[in-house]
This record gives structure tokens, sequence and C-alpha cells, in this order.
């Protein structure tokens, strides 16, 4: 029984010390990713300098569609906030997400990036409620088709952070076609 409470105490400090090694990890990645598109190569691309986009986005761990707020003050750097909310008795959840994008490699109808992410959540299951947040670490690619010009269809993929009040996890994210994000540009 003493060898047991040896293990389990021995093991609790060894997690909290990865888990904050991770983390710290997670947040120098996402600084390295963003920094190496300053030395990109000049090419032509869609340029949403000065852009306004509304739509949506579905792409935090709660599984919540969010309406987006998307705003590029120049070519390469952008910025978007998504809130999703479902007020559902005994099931409700909250997400609000700011992100952060780098293009990195233009196309002409297609704009490549890195970019990271934090946001809140809140889950409501079973009459607990669970909040906590998320950090994201990304890739991505926003494409517009020949006719539509003003409207985006982004899908990103990466690995993130999500800790909530029943613990924390480490995962990978990806978007498929079904679950594209969609934006239309003023």
């Amino acid at each position: 029984m003493d060898k047991a409470r040896h293990v389990s105490f021995t093991l609790i400090p060894s997690l909290v010390a990865n888990l904050a090694s991770a983390a710290k990890a997670l947040v120098l990645t996402s600084a390295i990713i963003l920094s190496t598109g300053m030395f990109a190569p000049e090419a032509q691309a869609k340029d949403l300098s000065n852009r306004l986009g509304i739509g949506f986005k579905n792409q935090s761990s709660v599984e919540l569609p969010g309406v987006a707020v998307q705003y590029w003050p120049g070519a390469e750097l952008g910025l978007s906030a998504a809130l999703g909310l479902d007020t559902q008795t005994n099931n409700s959840k909250f997400s609000a997400m700011l992100k952060l994008y780098r293009v990195i490699f233009p196309e002409d109808n297609l704009n490549f990036y890195l970019g990271a992410g934090a946001g809140i959540l809140s889950i409501e299951a079973g009459g607990a409620n669970e909040s906590g947040f998320e950090l994201l670490g990304f890739a991505g690619v926003e494409l517009f088709l020949a006719g539509l010009e003003n409207v985006g269809f982004s899908f990103e993929m990466g690995t993130a952070i999500t800790s909530i009040s029943s613990g924390t996890r480490f995962r990978t994210m990806g978007d498929s076609p079904v679950r594209a994000g969609i934006t239309f540009y003023f």
C-alpha cells in the first residue's frame, strides 16, 4: 500500500510539470510559426487589406458553430473573434475565441496562413457546469472561388490544449469541407 501511495504522489507533480512545459511549448511554437512568415517571398494573392468579414467558424473543442468577425489590417496579418452559444436546458455551451493569422504563402485565389488562438469555454452537462480555456496553434487556407471574390472558405488544422474544470487534454484539430468556415468580406 505504501508503494502505491508513493507512486501516486510522485506521479502528480511530474504530470503538472509536463502540463506546464507543454503549454510553454505551444506558445513558443506558435510564436516561431508566426515569425517564420516574415521572411516569405512577395507574391500576388487575394489582398484582404483593410477588409472586414462576417461569417461562421466551428473550431473550438465544444463542437459549437460560432458567429465570426474577421479583419485584415494588412495583406499578411489578420485577426478574428468568434462567439458560439447554445442555451439548451441542462446541456448549454458557450465558446469565445480570438485568433491571429499570418499569411505565409499567397496564391492567386488562396491564402495559406499560420496562426494562434486563445479562448474561453463553458459546458453544462447533467446540471454540472465546467469552464476553462483553450489555446490553439494552426495552419490553414482561405479559398476564394472565381466569381465569388468576396466569399472565403477556410480550412484549418493544428493542435490545441483545452483545460476545463474536469481536466486538461491535448488534441489535434482539423476541418473537413463539410465543416469549412465561411466568411463574407465587405
